[in-house]
């Protein structure tokens, strides 16, 4: 008497099947991470940061400091508006 295995011999059946609906649920979670990333930007290091400091920031942040006086703080502020005005 012959005796039929299921699956035509692959003994491992639902252990396979087990095991490819693991592999599915993290290839689908990986779609999914990779989605929210692109929507929310790459980011790296600048991403949640404030802007970069302009001259007239440090300047004045200067001045508050009291590094340096009123007149270098005028003559520097006057060459920062007559360099962006070129």
């Amino acid at each position: 008497m012959e005796v039929v295995t299921m699956m035509y011999g692959y003994g491992a059946g639902m252990w396979w099947m087990l095991m490819m609906s693991v592999i599915w649920l993290v290839l689908i979670g990986v779609i999914v991470w990779a989605a929210v990333r692109l929507a929310q930007g790459w980011g790296g290091k600048d991403r949640g940061q404030e802007p970069p400091e302009t001259p007239e920031d440090i300047l004045a942040r200067r001045f508050a400091r009291g590094e340096i006086d009123e007149t270098a703080y005028e003559a520097a502020r006057e060459r920062l508006a007559a360099r962006r005005s070129r």
